[in-house]
């Protein structure tokens, strides 16, 4: 799989649907880049210190604030005080479809994004909100014994939780949703 065929691909699937504003809208930032010639994406492990969702693997990302002019500025702005991503080496080629997180109560627009340039030199955590930057090859994620679905109880019905365990940490949750809806693309380009 190679970036320029999952541009192609996110591209001939449109902008996502506009928001229900009833939510609160967050936004974040799927970061790609090829490393010697393998695509690879950037993750954060959140701070231990947070009060929600500490020490857990994320897209760099955040709430809309009333300063942002849309969702692509949110999910730009949050990464750059996250991790200190310059936001001119971010070029979006596609969304994801929004997912709702119900412990959050918000309604999370994913924005892919290619780094041109390669590998980001001089990116740091926010120690305030990340522990640290992961770059995880995307043909990890894809190995076998990686991933795997559970089923949990919530509001009477049981639903699908996505789990992928990668050396030190296991990604689930609405990262883990995200990151297998970019990976079930992926793969289909692959598979051509």
């Amino acid at each position: 799989m190679d970036l320029v065929a999952l541009r192609d691909v996110l591209g001939a699937r449109g902008a996502a649907p506009i928001a229900d504003t009833r939510n609160r809208l967050s936004a974040v930032l799927i970061p790609l880049y090829a490393h010697r010639d393998e695509p690879h994406v950037i993750l954060t492990r959140r701070a231990a210190h947070l009060r929600t969702h500490s020490r857990e693997v994320a897209f760099p990302g955040g709430g809309q604030e009333p300063g942002d002019a849309d969702l692509w500025e949110t999910a730009l702005r949050e990464t750059r005080e996250e991790i200190g991503l310059d936001p001119a080496a971010a070029t979006c080629i596609g969304e994801l479809d929004p997912f709702f997180t119900v412990g959050s109560d918000s309604l999370v627009h994913s924005y892919v994004a290619e780094l041109p340039a390669g590998r980001p030199a001089g990116l740091r955590p926010d120690p305030s909100e990340v522990e640290k930057i992961l770059h995880v090859p995307l043909s990890k994620l894809l190995a076998p014994d990686v991933y795997r679905q559970e089923l949990w109880p919530r509001d009477g019905t049981m639903r699908p939780i996505n789990f992928f365990e990668i050396p030190g940490d296991t990604i689930w949750g609405a990262t883990a949703a995200i990151l297998r809806q970019l990976l079930v693309i992926a793969a289909g380009i692959a598979a051509r």
